[in-house]
């Protein structure tokens, strides 16, 4: 670990400090490219957007740059830490969308957890980008913040901690559920955690199949139910008439475990208690709800994935979230729809059954990787992952209607990203 320390303090620190930087994209090497950058012929491109905002896309960055926001009230494992520490965190999601998916990420940190205040600020800051992706905002704000920037705003919004978890871990369960021979309209889920990626999974997997009446949701002080007094109204639309209390009541006969929460709440004893061939989504991070070794030694049979990456079947939001933000700025998206999630889940899911191109082995030492219970998601380091979500979103934009930029050469299309890395 101290090694880590170490080498993560001279990596952000060595010159020039921190991840990002802004690059020029067109020449200025004399007088006409200055004459023509700024003024006088700045006015140009200037008069054009004032005429039509729609131009703006077409004369500035707008249309490849999302700002990456958040006020540092839950980040990563390491909570309320403050608008200011949250920056390294922020930096480092505008270098992955910069890396996998060509977008310009921005990072912006807000020193405020008024509610109001933050969704003003960017409100006003809107013009600038041409999409948001809320980032480590603490629940229950950040449903509030994410459904008012979403009304408020013609741009696509996004809290990737809800949504980003939410698809790679729907992509992931589908493939446990299609490799044990399961029938998601007839499983039983239960996921433990009640916050705000939890409940956008819930959602994901309901719109996916996923019978309301065979899914339990548990927090902290046990399972959701009708006759608890103290759950907020998001908690409240999972909560169930049940006489059961705890996890480890909910869990007995359960197919599908999906966790949000915390390390070691799920036992062996309960892994047991569960039906044949369980899938166990344990995605607390750094450690699991129930570590790999202990649940593989107490089933050998079980599904698992965690948030790990030294474990097979690793849920990381950096297989969705450049890509998804890629096909909503292409076709100019007005929102990410639930059609366009959807998308992202099925892409993602079709791809880890596809034949492993050799630099994907070689990038993770290994010699083989083929579809099954330790391979049921593509790796990160997947490049094909680029192109099929980017293209799925994409395209369920366009056919939901709330693309504004309509594409029809899907061919010229896929072409057409090559340019961005």
């Amino acid at each position: 670990m101290k090694d880590l320390e170490i080498k993560a303090k001279e990596y952000h620190s060595s010159f020039p400090a921190g991840k990002i930087g802004l690059k020029p994209t067109k020449a200025a090497t004399s007088q006409e490219d200055l004459s023509l950058a700024y003024t006088p012929g700045v006015a140009v491109p200037c008069m054009e957007i004032a005429a039509n905002k729609e131009n703006a896309y077409k004369y500035t960055n707008k249309g490849n740059v999302v700002a990456v926001v958040s006020n540092g009230t839950a980040v990563l494992g390491l909570g309320d830490i403050g608008a200011m520490a949250s920056k390294p965190v922020m930096e480092g999601k505008g270098l992955l969308f910069k890396v996998l998916s060509g977008i310009d990420g921005i990072d912006i940190e807000l020193d405020t957890k008024d509610v109001d205040e933050f969704c003003r600020t960017v409100k006003n800051i809107a013009p600038s980008f041409g999409g948001i992706n809320l980032e480590d905002i603490k629940a229950p704000e950040c449903f509030i913040i994410e459904e008012r920037l979403k009304k408020e705003l013609d741009i696509p919004v996004m809290h990737d901690d809800q949504h980003g978890t939410a698809i790679i871990s729907a992509a992931a369960i589908l493939n446990a559920l299609e490799i044990s021979g399961k029938d998601i309209a007839k499983v039983k889920m239960v996921i433990n955690g009640a916050g705000s990626a939890a409940i956008a999974g819930a959602k994901l997997y309901l719109s996916l199949g996923l019978s309301r009446d065979n899914l339990i949701m548990c927090d902290s002080r046990g399972v959701l139910s009708t006759s608890r007094t103290d759950l907020n109204e998001y908690k409240k639309d999972f909560a169930v008439d049940t006489d059961k209390k705890t996890l480890s009541d909910a869990i007995v006969g359960a197919d599908v475990f999906v966790g949000f929460s915390k390390a070691d709440v799920l036992t062996a004893e309960m892994l047991l208690s569960m039906s044949e061939k369980p899938i166990v989504m344990a995605m607390a991070n750094p450690n699991p709800e129930i570590s790999y070794d202990l649940a593989k030694k107490t089933n050998p049979n079980a599904i698992l994935a965690t948030g790990r990456s030294d474990y097979p079947n690793q849920v990381n939001n950096v297989l969705g979230f450049p890509y998804i933000f890629r096909g909503a700025l292409d076709t100019r998206a007005t929102i990410i729809n639930e059609d366009m999630k959807r998308a992202a889940v099925y892409a993602i899911a079709a791809l880890a059954k596809e034949e492993v191109p050799e630099a994907v082995l070689k990038a993770y030492n290994v010699e083989s990787l083929s579809f099954g219970p330790e391979y049921i998601l593509p790796k990160p380091l997947d490049s094909r992952l680029y192109e099929r979500v980017s293209v799925a979103v994409a395209k369920a934009a366009v056919q939901t209607g709330v693309a504004r930029a309509n594409i029809t050469d899907w061919e010229e299309y896929k072409e057409s990203l090559k340019r961005w890395k």
